[in-house]
C-alpha cells in the first residue's frame, strides 16, 4: 500500500491517512496471531487484548517486565489464567505479540512512501512516516526499546533484526539521494534512528521545551538532509 501525501507532511495529515493506528490496531493483531488466540469473536479479543497490553505497559513501565508475572497480569486486567491463555501462554508469547506490532510497521514505512517521484522526497517521508507512526504508537515502540534487554534470546534475535532492517533501508535511501559514502551512509542512518527513540524515550526533554512533533520531525529531516552530496 502506497500513501498519497505531499512533500513535507504534518502529523495531522498522516494522521488522516495511516493504515495502522491505534483504533485498528487490535484488529491487526489478532489477525496476524489468529493461530495463537483461541478466542474467536473479534470483538472480545479485542477487548481483551486492549485490556492486556495496557497492563502490560503499565506493570512494565512501574515495576519492569522481567520481574512481572502473568499472575501480576491476570490481577491487573481483571481476566483469569484461563481467560489469559486464550491469548498468550507464556511473557515470551506477549513480548513476541508487542514486537511484531512494530516490525511490521517498520517494514510497511518504506512501502507506504515508495511512488514519491525523488530520492530526497522519498527520503523525507520515510523519517517521517516512522517518527509519526512512533508518535502514535508510543507505548509499544517504549516496550520494545525499554525492555529489549530482558527479551529472551530469540526474540532479542528478532528485535534487534528488525531495527537493523530499517535502518538499511534508510541508509538505502541516503544512497539513492546522494550519499555515495556507504559507510557514511549507514553511520548517518544510525543517528536517525538514535534521534527518533530519543523523542519517544525521553519525551521530558522536548515537553519541558514545548517542541511538537512536527517541529521534532522538521528538524530531524533537515539534519538528516544536510550536504548529501558532499559524499
Amino acid at each position: 500500500m502506497q500513501l498519497t501525501l505531499p512533500q513535507r507532511f504534518t502529523f495531522a495529515q498522516f494522521k488522516q491517512v495511516t493504515p495502522i493506528e491505534p483504533s485498528n490496531l487490535l484488529a491487526l493483531i489478532v489477525e496476524r496471531h489468529s493461530k495463537r488466540i483461541t478466542v474467536k469473536r473479534s470483538a472480545v479479543a479485542q477487548e481483551n487484548l486492549r485490556r492486556i497490553f495496557e497492563s502490560t505497559f503499565r506493570l512494565a513501565n512501574k515495576v519492569g517486565f522481567a520481574p512481572m508475572s502473568l499472575r501480576d497480569l491476570c490481577r491487573d486486567t481483571g481476566l483469569s489464567m484461563g481467560g489469559l491463555y486464550g491469548y498468550i501462554a507464556s511473557k515470551d508469547d506477549l513480548a513476541a505479540m508487542i514486537e511484531d506490532v512494530i516490525r511490521f510497521t517498520s517494514a510497511a514505512i518504506p512501502i507506504w512512501f515508495s511512488a514519491q517521484p525523488t530520492a530526497l522526497e522519498r527520503l523525507d517521508s520515510t523519517l517521517r512516516g516512522h517518527i509519526f507512526i512512533s508518535e502514535l504508537l508510543r507505548p509499544w515502540f517504549y516496550f520494545v526499546f525499554m525492555e529489549s534487554r530482558t527479551l529472551s534470546a530469540s526474540q532479542k534475535t528478532v528485535a534487534r533484526s528488525s531495527e537493523m532492517s530499517f535502518q538499511d533501508e534508510l541508509s538505502r535511501l541516503f544512497v539513492e539521494a546522494g550519499l555515495t559514502d556507504t559507510t557514511n551512509a549507514h553511520l548517518r542512518a544510525a543517528h536517525c534512528m538514535a534521534l527518533i527513540q530519543d523523542w519517544y524515550v525521553k519525551r521530558w526533554k522536548y515537553q519541558q521545551q514545548q517542541v511538537s512533533v512536527d517541529t521534532f520531525a522538521n528538524s530531524v529531516c533537515r539534519i538528516a538532509l544536510l550536504h548529501l552530496n558532499d559524499g
